[in-house]
C-alpha cells in the first residue's frame, strides 16, 4: 500500500513539475517583442513553423518547399511545413479562431496583401508589429518608402514585412512603333495618329482598372493625397474629373472607336498577338518573356512605363497571426526570406523570376552585382528603372469606385 501511496504522489510531482515547466516556458506577446533577434533565434531552434498560402503556382511552391524549407533546417534548426490554401479562406479561419477566443491557432505565417491585410489588420488578427526585429528588414530594405508603408492604401505599421511584388508596364511591338510614348499625354497624341491600334480592357477586369488607376495618377492634383488621405465620394470625384475626359477624348480613336472594350487581359492580349492593336499591359513586368517564349507575343514585343504616372507595384507581405504558437519561429522564418541570397534566388527565373522589394543601394558591391548578373529577359525592364518609376496602390476602395464611374462617365457616352 505504502508502495503504491508512494508511486501515485510521485507521478503527482512529475505532473506538477511538467505543468509548472510548461508555464515557465510560455512567453507573451509583449516579451516576444522585447527579445532581440539572437534570443528570439535561440528560442526557436527545434520549432516547427506553418506557412499558410496561396499553392497554385508550382514554380512557387518548389521554391518554399526545395529552397526556403532545407535552408530553414540548415541555419535555424526549423522546420517549415508549407499549407495551401486561398488566402480569403485562411482570414475566414483566422476570424473563426477570434471569435472563439482560441489562443493557440495552427498558422505561424500567412502570405498575403490587399483587402485579405486590411480585413486581417482591422479585425486585430495579426501579432504584431514585428518588422522592426527583423534585422534584414533594417539592413536591406528602405523603411520609408512608400509601397511598404501602405498596403493597397491600408497602413502596415509593422504588421506585415514586404517579401516580393510586381510592377504595372505596357507591352509593344517595336517592329511597328519606333518610340513608345512616355507620358499620358504623348499616349493620347499617338493614339490619334494611330486610330484603332490601341485599347484597354473594361475596367470590371483588373487589369483594365488598374490602367484606370494609373491615368488617376497622372491627371489627379496630388498623389500624396490620395495615398494619405481616406477614401471618401468627396475626395474620389475631385481628383477624377480629369481621368474622365481624358478617357473620352481617347476613345473615339480605340480600338472600335471606343464602341466595345476587351472583356479581359487574355482578351486584350489576343488583339495584340494577332496584330490588331500594337500594345497591351500588364501587372507583371515579367509577364512578357513567357508570352514570347511560347510564341504568343511577338519576338519583337518591349515594355515600357509612362513617366508622368509612374507603375504602380503590388507589394505582398508576409504576417504572423495574433494566435501563431510558434511566433519566433515564424520571425526567424521571415528573417530568412527577407535575406539578400532568398531574394536572388527567388528573382532566377529558376523558380519564381519575381521582381524583388530589396533595395539594391543597400547591397555590398558583390552582392548587387549578383543581383544585376541575372537575366530576366529582353521584355523586361532594368530593376533600377522599375525601383525608380515604382508607385504604391492606392485604397482598395477606389477599385469599384472607378469601375461603377466608368460605366457611368466612359461607356454609357459612346
Amino acid at each position: 500500500m505504502k508502495i503504491r501511496f508512494f508511486i501515485m504522489i510521485s507521478v503527482l510531482v512529475v505532473i506538477i513539475a511538467g505543468c509548472s515547466n510548461d508555464e515557465s516556458l510560455s512567453i507573451s506577446d509583449e516579451e516576444i517583442q522585447n527579445q532581440s533577434f539572437e534570443e528570439i533565434a535561440e528560442s526557436a531552434q527545434g520549432e516547427t513553423v506553418r506557412m499558410y498560402m496561396w499553392g497554385g503556382d508550382e514554380g512557387i511552391n518548389q521554391y518554399i518547399d526545395e529552397w526556403v524549407k532545407p535552408k530553414l533546417q540548415e541555419t535555424y534548426d526549423v522546420t517549415l511545413e508549407r499549407i495551401p490554401l486561398d488566402t480569403n479562406e485562411i482570414i475566414q479561419k483566422l476570424e473563426t479562431e477570434k471569435r472563439a477566443g482560441q489562443e493557440d491557432g495552427t498558422i505561424d505565417i500567412i502570405w498575403m496583401n490587399g483587402e485579405n491585410f486590411k480585413r486581417a489588420k482591422e479585425g486585430e488578427l495579426l501579432f504584431g508589429p514585428f518588422v522592426d526585429q527583423i534585422p534584414n528588414v533594417e539592413d536591406y530594405y528602405d523603411t520609408e518608402s512608400l509601397d511598404f508603408q501602405y498596403d493597397f492604401g491600408k497602413a502596415t505599421e509593422g504588421f506585415e514585412a514586404p517579401f516580393g511584388k510586381v510592377q504595372f508596364v505596357f507591352h509593344y511591338d517595336s517592329s511597328k512603333i519606333e518610340e513608345p510614348p512616355a507620358t499620358l499625354d504623348e499616349l493620347m497624341e499617338w493614339i490619334k495618329q494611330n486610330p484603332g491600334k490601341f485599347t484597354y480592357p473594361d475596367p470590371r477586369d483588373f487589369t483594365g482598372n488598374t490602367f484606370l488607376r494609373h491615368v488617376l495618377y497622372g491627371k489627379a492634383s496630388s498623389v500624396e493625397k490620395i495615398l494619405e488621405e481616406p477614401f471618401s465620394e468627396e475626395l474620389a470625384a475631385e481628383e477624377s474629373a480629369n481621368v474622365w475626359t481624358y478617357l473620352n477624348d481617347i476613345a473615339p480613336d480605340l480600338w472600335r472607336e471606343g464602341q466595345a472594350y476587351p472583356s479581359t487581359l487574355s482578351e486584350l492580349d489576343r488583339l495584340y498577338s494577332q496584330g490588331e492593336v500594337w500594345m497591351t499591359m500588364g501587372y507583371n513586368e515579367a509577364r512578357g518573356e513567357v508570352l514570347v517564349e511560347d510564341g504568343i507575343f511577338p519576338d519583337t514585343t518591349e515594355s515600357f512605363i509612362l513617366e508622368d504616372t509612374g507603375s504602380i507595384g503590388n507589394t505582398h507581405f508576409l504576417s504572423i497571426p495574433y494566435n501563431s504558437p510558434n511566433k519566433e519561429a515564424a520571425l526567424v522564418a521571415i528573417q530568412l526570406m527577407l535575406s539578400p541570397e532568398a531574394q536572388l534566388i527567388k528573382l532566377k527565373p529558376t523558380y519564381w523570376g519575381e521582381n524583388t522589394p530589396i533595395d539594391i543601394d543597400k547591397l555590398d558591391q558583390t552582392k548587387r552585382q549578383d543581383f544585376d548578373s541575372i537575366d530576366r529577359g529582353d521584355t523586361v525592364l532594368e530593376q533600377e528603372h522599375l525601383m525608380e518609376t515604382f508607385i504604391p496602390e492606392i485604397d482598395a476602395t477606389y477599385v469599384p469606385w472607378l469601375k461603377e464611374k466608368w460605366i457611368d462617365e466612359v461607356a454609357s457616352e459612346q
